[in-house]
Order: C-alpha cells, then structure tokens, then sequence
C-alpha cells in the first residue's frame, strides 16, 4: 500500500481512539456509568488493524501541514461540549477508515462501518445523560 495511505490510516486510527478514549473516559471517571465505558472502550479495542510497523513507519508529524490548532479546537465551554467534539472527531475518522481500510480489507471497512454507527448511536444515548445532568 502506498505510504500516502498507510500515513492517512494512521493519523485517522489514532484520532479515532483518543476521541473514543476522551469520551470513555468521561463516562468512566465523571458518570461512573460502567455499562457505556465499556461499550466505548470495545469500540476502541476493535479499531486494530494488523498493519502497525507499516503505519508506525509512515507516520511523518514534523510535515503535517494542519497540525497547528484552529482557534475552534483550542478552548471548550464545558463538559458536553468535550463530548461533543470527541464523538464528532471519532465519527468523522471511522468514515475515513472506513473508506481507506477498502483498498486493504472489505473486513477492515465493514469493522469500521460498525464502529460509525455504534458510535451514532451512543452519541444519542449518551449525550441524552450528560444534557440531563447539566
């Protein structure tokens, strides 16, 4: 695969965990809430692929062009709005990898597919529970 892509596939996996990861955390530390901490952090052990040597040597941080923050990404209101911004951030790279993990594995983009919607679907529920303990 071509370094371009394995180099795109990384910096979407790694966001994708740490998005899931900020907001599992909220619900494991904050809410105390077992039941959603673990539904996050299943979807966080599912986005693996078998290609970590290739990605690690991919990765080339010092030419990111878009690595400084935007003003946006610098400062949050409150705890939902972390949440928010996580759940968007996740969501956004499970569509890329699942576009990308097609040129390597129908199996990788239906995983990835999943994990979209899962994490749709928990960004209802969840940000039901945070707006209700505002």
């Amino acid at each position: 695969m071509n370094r371009n892509n394995l180099r795109l596939i990384d910096a979407n996996l790694n966001r994708l965990r740490e998005g899931i990861r900020v907001v599992e955390d909220i619900f494991r530390y904050i809410y105390d809430d077992k039941q959603n901490a673990s539904r996050l952090k299943q979807l966080r052990h599912k986005s693996r692929i078998n290609l970590y040597n290739e990605l690690l040597s991919s990765r080339d941080i010092k030419n990111d062009v878009l690595k400084e923050s935007i003003k946006s990404e610098q400062g949050r209101d409150d705890l939902y709005a972390i949440l928010i911004a996580n759940f968007k951030r996740a969501q956004e790279s499970a569509r890329v990898l699942e576009e990308f993990t097609k040129l390597i594995s129908t199996n990788d983009s239906e995983i990835f597919k999943h994990i979209r919607y899962e994490l749709y679907d928990l960004e209802i529920v969840l940000t039901k529970i945070t707006s209700n303990s505002k």
